[in-house]
């Protein structure tokens, strides 16, 4: 996951997140994709804030945003809401499973 000096969300890259479980029944891969894919709604159609992403394949998910200069009053707060609703769920699921799931953090200009 990658966040902006302001802690904008920028990215984010889930790979590999299963293998705590059976299939259908892994709590780490339902809890890394649950997390991904409700930031991913919340921002979907946020005014000010352009978001592509997708699951190529399972086990699978990014998502890249952008945010307008001169986006809408809440805009950058929303975005940095989001990211720090994800990277402390992730971080969350790491702790609880370390075997399962590691989370990489890194902060760009």
């Amino acid at each position: 996951m990658v966040l902006d000096s302001r802690g904008l969300l920028k990215s984010c890259r889930v790979k590999g997140h299963a293998g705590a479980g059976a299939k259908g029944s892994d709590i780490v891969c339902a809890a890394v994709s649950v997390l991904s894919s409700t930031v991913f709604k919340t921002l979907s159609g946020r005014e000010g804030i352009t978001l592509r992403g997708g699951a190529p394949e399972r086990g699978g998910f990014w998502m890249e945003t952008e945010i307008a200069a001169d986006g809408p009053i809440g805009a950058f707060e929303f975005l940095a809401a989001a990211g720090a609703f994800l990277s402390e769920g992730f971080v969350s699921v790491s702790k609880e499973f370390p075997d399962f799931c590691n989370v990489k953090i890194e902060r760009r200009n």
